[in-house]
């Protein structure tokens, strides 16, 4: 058989998997990018795969589409799921919030289904309009960088096999085959951002800003971040110390650093008191930047942010906690683990000002009264258990479930 061409739509998901066997997802939702990604890898046969349709529910034909893709699924003999999204409240951005509650719902379908990795669209075309748009917000140099071919969703890995693959070049592909796409009205919407972008291409084509010119300078941009992110996290090795669930940076070398670097390191660390899986809007992360210059703080993204005695704390914000509960052993604030005695109907929750004047060694912990607060403790009813950070273990303990390492990490990878 005759190898496809190195730059062909086949070749490129033969060099992403390799010789990756693992049992892989694809999330299709019927249109001509995702349709041509379940027929190359289906052609490529490298694993057992299983598809996935999200149906956000947000136009009529939904489920008439979703019922289509499991059809062709049907046909390639690959079992295929529907997940349903109805958490739509009409507020905010529709769009980012249909995003994330797709990336969300397929990452909890693949860990159900020991699938380590899923397998998405995107395309050349996707990167371009994404640069443009990005633009547009006047985005720096991660706004504008490609899109990466891999990236984590909690344990499950996203790939991206065909970002230098062209949409016209996939149509063609499915032409050959014969097969039928659906077409997202919604595409062709003057209203949404993304169908803007594609108009703007096509209208910059004469000069050209080509979709293919636009990957380029996306990917180049994706290098830029990578070695930024590279002397962020060596300065964040060297600066950064971990405080019972805080992070503490001295801040004369802090104000030191290069602004983007000192930016990266302080987002890295507000998602990693937080677990967020995307950083503060630039705009308030600019505002706390220059307040920690004049030596002032303050809250964002459910932390707080304090310049003290020559130190920058990050903390979590009690607002944000106050509400927070979870069973003994199990993970409290994402990232805090307690475990005792057996005591009945016990849970964890926020130490609080009650539970914090109820411990009187908590300032031998060193921490300030508004982190001890943000400490895990373990109530039963009304009444304190033990607050093992505070000074109150009564035979429980508190493991924190993120290092340095890991803030090192966030900020090596994207």
């Amino acid at each position: 058989m005759t190898a496809p061409p190195a730059t062909s739509p086949a070749a490129l998901i033969a060099q992403h998997f390799q010789n990756d066997t693992r049992p892989l997802g694809i999330a299709v939702s019927g249109g001509s990018d995702s349709l041509a990604l379940l027929h190359l890898v289906a052609e490529w046969g490298g694993a057992p795969l299983r598809c996935v349709t999200v149906d956000h529910r947000l136009r009529l034909e939904s489920a008439g589409e979703a019922a289509q893709v499991a059809a062709v699924c049907a046909g390639l003999g690959i079992k295929h799921d529907t997940l349903a999204w109805d958490g739509w409240d009409g507020q905010g951005n529709l769009a980012a919030e249909a995003r994330r509650a797709r990336y969300a719902l397929m990452a909890r379908w693949a860990a159900s289904q020991g699938l380590p990795g899923i397998a998405l669209g995107h395309t050349q075309d996707d990167v371009a309009e994404t640069l443009l748009m990005r633009l547009a917000r006047r985005a720096g140099v991660d706004g504008l960088a490609a899109m990466p071919a891999r990236r984590s969703e909690g344990r499950v890995t996203l790939h991206r096999p065909l970002l230098s693959a062209s949409r016209a070049d996939l149509c063609s592909y499915l032409a050959t085959r014969g097969a039928q796409w659906i077409d997202d009205p919604s595409n062709a919407d003057g209203r949404y951002r993304r169908t803007q972008a594609r108009c703007a291409l096509n209208a910059l084509a004469p000069v050209g800003v080509t979709p293919d010119a636009l990957a380029d300078v996306a990917r180049h941009m994706a290098e830029a971040r990578a070695t930024l992110g590279h002397y962020a996290a060596s300065e964040a090795r060297a600066l950064v110390q971990v405080q019972q669930g805080d992070l503490l940076i001295p801040s004369e070398p802090f104000a030191a650093l290069r602004p983007d670097i000192a930016r990266r390191i302080l987002s890295a660390g507000l998602r990693w008191i937080t677990g967020a899986g995307y950083g503060a809007r630039g705009p308030d992360l600019d505002r706390l930047m220059a307040g920690l210059a004049t030596g002032q703080g303050g809250t964002l993204a459910g932390c707080r942010v304090t310049a003290s005695a020559g130190t920058i704390r990050l903390a979590r914000e009690f607002a944000a906690v106050r509400n927070a509960a979870a069973a003994p052993g199990a993970l409290w604030d994402g990232r805090w683990c307690l475990s005792g005695p057996d005591t009945p109907g016990a849970r964890i929750r926020a130490l609080g000002p009650e539970g914090r004047a109820a411990c009187p060694d908590w300032r031998e912990t060193g921490l300030p009264l508004h982190s001890v607060e943000t400490t895990p403790a373990v109530w039963q009813g009304g009444d304190l258990v033990a607050a093992p950070i505070a000074g109150y273990p009564n035979g429980w303990s508190a493991q924190l479930c993120r290092s340095a390492t890991d803030l090192q990490s966030m900020l090596l990878s994207h």
